[in-house]
């Protein structure tokens, strides 16, 4: 009598996706506790509890947040490099507390605890607000007005063999004069700092997006291009359909080397003339010896780039998706 055999099912003896071990058990989080910990100790003289309460919730607002986040992560080489941001950061702000705080290394008129940085910047933050609206305010102007005069006279000159090779050259040579020399003649021609500081953007950001588009109409595929001959496309549509989108690369790099040029600027010209914007706010409390605001001042200076390069980062990986 014949036997019959029951093939059982595979089961997957492994759960798809990032084990919870490799989520939570992480040197990021033993960092945190180290931080935590470090501020149980006694404080130096001049050093209040309240200043070590800031830097204990600030501390415990950004671990809740990591956890929260490290939930939606799927591939573990994005949460590898997320996880040690912030564990860079907590082995920065232990190292500060031990200097500051803790064990008084550092002078502290230059080098206030982190926890009275915080207390400091929560004070100040309607001005802060106000300085911030002030300089992205320019930025975007004067970014967005190179964007929209670069890219079209970046498309016509690359596109065009003979007048591409010319303006190559001419865009070296007015790339390499730093825009901040047109201040004084900005400051003569235009009615107020702020249209001077705009224009000094604008020609930050012109030369670099302007440069970027002619490079990347110049090394379109020659077989992309003959495809598109061969369908007969119009003028417009080759330009508009095929070599934009097949040049956003370049562009986005010269954006991307525009936008950091134009904050160095901006802060650069802000501590010069201005009466607002972060670089004033620096500025400002450095000549009085408040070095404390002035930390302030440098670390709102760095969130804002780091949050405008994200956003245009995101918009780069959303408008070249067709690439992956």
């Amino acid at each position: 009598m014949a036997t019959a055999t029951i093939t059982a099912p595979a089961v997957k003896s492994k759960r798809e996706g990032i084990p919870a071990a490799a989520r939570f058990l992480r040197v990021t989080h033993l960092l945190f506790l180290l931080l935590i910990g470090v501020q149980f100790l006694p404080d130096h003289a001049g050093v209040t509890e309240a200043h070590t309460t800031w830097l204990i919730w600030f501390s415990v607002i950004v671990e809740a947040f990591t956890l929260a986040i490290t939930l939606l992560f799927k591939k573990r080489e994005g949460l590898n490099l997320f996880l040690d941001i912030i564990g860079f950061i907590y082995g920065f702000l232990l190292v500060w507390t031990l200097l500051t705080a803790k064990l008084a290394i550092l002078p502290a008129a230059l080098f206030p605890p982190f926890g009275k940085v915080l207390a400091q910047a929560a004070e100040d933050a309607p001005k802060i607000l106000i300085n911030i609206k002030s300089s992205v305010g320019i930025i975007l102007q004067g970014f967005l007005l190179a964007l929209v005069t670069a890219i079209p006279l970046g498309l016509f000159l690359g596109w065009n063999a003979r007048l591409g090779s010319a303006a190559t050259y001419l865009s070296k040579f007015f790339s390499s004069i730093p825009p901040i020399v047109y201040i004084p003649y900005g400051i003569a021609l235009l009615p107020s700092f702020r249209s001077v500081s705009v224009f000094v953007i604008f020609l930050a950001s012109f030369w670099p997006v302007f440069a970027g588009t002619m490079s990347g109409v110049l090394h379109v595929d020659s077989r992309i291009l003959d495809s598109a001959k061969v369908l007969n496309v119009s003028k417009p549509t080759m330009l508009l359909s095929v070599i934009l989108p097949a040049s956003l690369n370049q562009i986005f790099l010269g954006c991307n080397q525009g936008l950091s040029v134009s904050f160095i600027l901006l802060t650069s010209a802000e501590m010069i003339g201005a009466r607002d914007g972060m670089g004033y706010y620096v500025k400002y409390y450095s000549d009085f010896g408040d070095y404390t605001r002035t930390i302030v001042g440098l670390l709102v200076i760095g969130i804002v780039v780091i949050g405008v390069t994200f956003l245009v980062n995101r918009l780069q990986n959303y408008l070249l998706r067709w690439k992956k």
